[in-house]
């Protein structure tokens, strides 16, 4: 066994040993430790590299045991790719070519399911009449939800580019409330006629857009719709199996699947 070498890797430290770091001869850490590239060192004497620190965790795995072992949810490939394009080994380039290809297949065939839930609340609000005078007002409003579930990671990345929601004067991307990679819900409400837009902030309250268009969503049907251009104009179909044609036109459930 040889003596443990720390690596600084973009700020990130790393303890393995030379035998790992030249387990792939022709690499450029093969190179590096075997003297035949200059290396860098920290303040406290650590070989330096400007890389980044933590997706080095799986190329140093891979320099240890020759497989390539990723989670399930793991969203940075092209990010590896660069690194492993780097680094220069060989081996783990070939073998993240056969998973990108794994993905694409698993990617070209996918489902899409989608729950929607509304409900009617009433919500309470101010209006100011003159300056100093207000009176208590109140209207209902209707509340929306949806919770979308899809195999396919790039499609919920594709609502991600057309559904925004609108809140305190600002539109922001969906995006940023998905659960995890396949999960997605959202919540969102009507506009309510005479509620201050200042309310819609004071109450938490977010509308939905579709962009370009600039199309506010205030019924499910209006959502439906959208949801079917956008995931048809994706490849998919209405799966006619499921579910049943009386919950489908209820707004209630929506499945689609896509074969390529």
């Amino acid at each position: 066994m040889s003596e443990p070498i720390t690596l600084n890797v973009g700020g990130k430290l790393y303890t393995t040993s030379l035998s790992t770091l030249t387990s792939f001869p022709d690499s450029m850490l093969g190179a590096m430790f075997s003297g035949k590239m200059p290396t860098k060192k920290d303040s406290q004497g650590n070989c330096f590299i400007d890389r980044d620190g933590k997706i080095f965790r799986y190329i140093l795995n891979f320099l240890r045991t020759s497989h390539l072992d990723l989670p399930e949810d793991f969203q940075e490939m092209g990010l590896l790719r660069r690194e492993a394009d780097f680094y220069q080994i060989q081996p783990l380039i070939e073998t993240l070519q056969e998973k990108e290809v794994e993905l694409s297949k698993a990617e070209k065939n996918a489902m899409l399911n989608i729950s929607l839930d509304q409900k009617t609340q009433t919500v309470h609000f101010t209006v100011r009449e003159a300056p100093q005078i207000y009176s208590l007002s109140s209207s209902n409003m209707e509340v929306f939800s949806a919770h979308i579930f899809s195999t396919s990671c790039l499609f919920l990345k594709l609502l991600g580019s057309k559904l925004y929601y609108c809140f305190n004067g600002n539109l922001s991307s969906i995006s940023s409330y998905l659960q995890d990679p396949n999960h997605l819900t959202l919540d969102w409400v009507a506009s309510v006629e005479g509620l201050p837009e200042e309310e819609y902030t004071k109450q938490n309250l977010k509308r939905l857009w579709v962009v370009p268009d600039n199309k506010q969503i205030n019924s499910f049907q209006v959502f439906v719709e959208e949801m079917l251009k956008i995931a048809v104009s994706d490849g998919f179909c209405i799966d006619s199996s499921h579910p049943h044609t009386s919950d489908f036109m209820n707004n209630k459930i929506i499945r689609l699947i896509r074969y390529k």
